[in-house]
């Protein structure tokens, strides 16, 4: 099973483009990262910039709507993430109780969908999308 790791920092959603994390904070969170890698649990995790210099689209009436950041309605935002495949979500929760967070720090457990998941009618109307997907990890190795 894989789960997704959302890391929530309280805050985050007012930082200025260009904040930085700090280093200590760096240092623990890799030491925690490293045991992900070390276990054979990580598939992938990245940091995101503040939403203040991202961009959100919506589709009111179908039509695309850009805004750019920040975003003054957001009360959480996503700091970062991983991507874990474990045998349970209690064994995704263990890990998560193990990252080094701060008191502003909250991580939201998210499973990722499988295609074995779905109605066959969902399957079939997503056909070709592990060939999508195969693609993509292609280009991300590249």
């Amino acid at each position: 099973m894989r789960f997704m790791m959302l890391m929530i920092p309280k805050g985050y959603e007012q930082a200025k483009p260009g904040t930085m994390p700090d280093a200590k904070k760096v240092s623990a969170m890799m030491k925690y990262n490293e045991e992900l890698q070390k276990a054979g649990v990580l598939l992938a995790l990245d940091g995101l910039h503040p939403p203040s210099s991202g961009a959100r689209v919506s589709f009111s009436g179908g039509k695309p709507r850009v805004i750019d950041g920040p975003f003054p309605e957001a009360k959480e935002v996503i700091g970062g993430y991983w991507m874990i495949k474990v045998n349970s979500k209690q064994e995704a929760i263990d890990w998560a109780t193990r990252c080094p967070g701060s008191d502003n720090e909250v991580i939201e457990i998210r499973q990722v969908h499988e295609m074995a998941d779905f109605t066959p009618e969902v399957q079939k109307a997503a056909e070709g999308f592990s060939e999508l997907k195969a693609k993509a990890d292609e280009r991300k190795r590249a």
